[in-house]
């Protein structure tokens, strides 16, 4: 149990909260065994949790692990660029979705998942409205 001497301030529980964000935030201990689907739905509860930092893991996990698994790469790629596009990271987001998108101008590209694709393209649309929108605050209101 924490015993605190002093009333805390607004800083002082800013401060707590920020280091204790701060634990919740690091490296997790994953598995090795865990198949790729696994670490896809492990992925998507931390994200639905708001874990980002924790999906992100997960998905890099993927990408580590199982490099020649061109269906799990694009997944682990595409939910990695979505964190980052609600993250409001739109610039990292934007640069990851062009890269997945990339991938489906190869010569292998009918065996890759075509949902990605089309989810890339929409949210990168969403990216580029929202860009527009804050250079043009007046187009915001038309």
């Amino acid at each position: 149990m924490i015993h605190i001497k002093y009333p805390l301030t607004y800083t002082g529980l800013f401060c707590i909260a920020a280091v204790m964000m701060a634990c919740a935030s690091g490296p997790i201990n994953i598995p090795e065994d865990l198949r790729p689907e696994d670490l896809v739905q492990r992925g998507q509860e931390a994200a639905d949790r708001n874990r980002y930092n924790h999906a992100l893991q997960y998905y890099k996990a993927i990408i580590d692990r199982f490099a020649s698994n061109q269906e799990m790469l694009c997944t682990a790629e595409y939910e990695i660029a979505f964190i980052h596009y609600k993250q409001k990271k739109y610039d990292t987001a934007q640069t990851e979705f062009n890269a997945l998108l990339g991938w489906y101008d190869s010569p292998d590209a009918e065996l890759l998942p075509q949902q990605f694709k089309k989810l890339a393209g929409i949210v990168l649309e969403q990216i580029e409205e929202k860009q527009r929108k804050k250079k043009d605050p007046r187009s915001a209101s038309s």
